[in-house]
């Protein structure tokens, strides 16, 4: 069944990326594994899937070291500043930086262990109150402050858009999200490359690939629904 699904999606972006006038080669998909035991990950090596989406730390170090060393790990969940340095040197990319102050934390455990941390900036560009993000009249000015820091790499902007009936109503989310990194890509900060935009899931990820996503999380619609009970979901 993951195979299908995953095939299903696979055609889903393509012919997204179509009607957009997009190559589906600019398009990741991240299998968001969060909660899903380890064989279900190895049902998508299998079927070609190598980029996985953890929420959690200490879920994703447990499953690490059990899987395969050419998996891309991506930490999209919220992170918290204690939890930084047993992940910087594990992921390809963190998409959940939302204070100044975090990017701080990477940036000195980052330098501790001598390598280089690609981050997003998360947006909550719906303003909700539920969420974490920079507001997106903040981004700008926490770029200039993050550009400061040398082993932190700000390569784009992500978003978790609101969870609605019809996904048409994120599509003004996507396109705001779009507008704000090419802006702040005009103004040519240095260290920050504004290549990178995670947005749309399960709910919406079609529409955010129309409206230019490079990254688009998807779980529920490849593994199911979420096993909440399991013991690594520490929610």
């Amino acid at each position: 069944m993951i195979a299908e699904n995953l095939q299903e999606i696979r055609s889903r972006i393509a012919a997204a990326a179509h009607r957009a006038g997009r190559n589906e080669s600019d398009i990741k998909l991240i299998a968001v594994s969060k909660t899903k035991p380890v064989e279900m990950i190895e049902e998508c090596i299998k079927a070609g899937q190598y980029v996985f989406g953890e929420n959690k730390v200490q879920e994703l170090v447990h499953k690490i070291p059990q899987l395969p060393e050419k998996l891309e790990w991506h930490l999209i969940g919220h992170l918290q500043k204690n939890k930084v340095k047993y992940i910087v040197d594990q992921v390809e990319l963190i998409h959940s930086v939302d204070t100044v102050a975090l990017a701080e934390q990477i940036q000195k455990e980052a330098a501790k262990k001598k390598c280089d941390v690609n981050i997003l900036l998360e947006v909550n560009v719906a303003r909700e109150d539920t969420k974490s993000g920079f507001y997106m009249e903040d981004v700008y000015d926490a770029c200039r402050q993050i550009s400061k820091f040398p082993n932190v790499h700000v390569r784009g902007l992500m978003t978790v858009a609101p969870f609605v009936a019809n996904p048409e109503e994120n599509r003004v989310i996507f396109q705001n999200l779009k507008h704000l990194l090419v802006d702040i890509q005009g103004k040519k900060v240095d260290n920050i490359h504004m290549t990178e935009l995670s947005m749309g899931m399960t709910n919406d990820y079609e529409i955010a690939v129309e409206e230019g996503a490079t990254m688009v999380r998807v779980g529920t619609a490849i593994f199911g629904a979420r096993n909440y009970g399991e013991k690594n979901d520490i929610n």
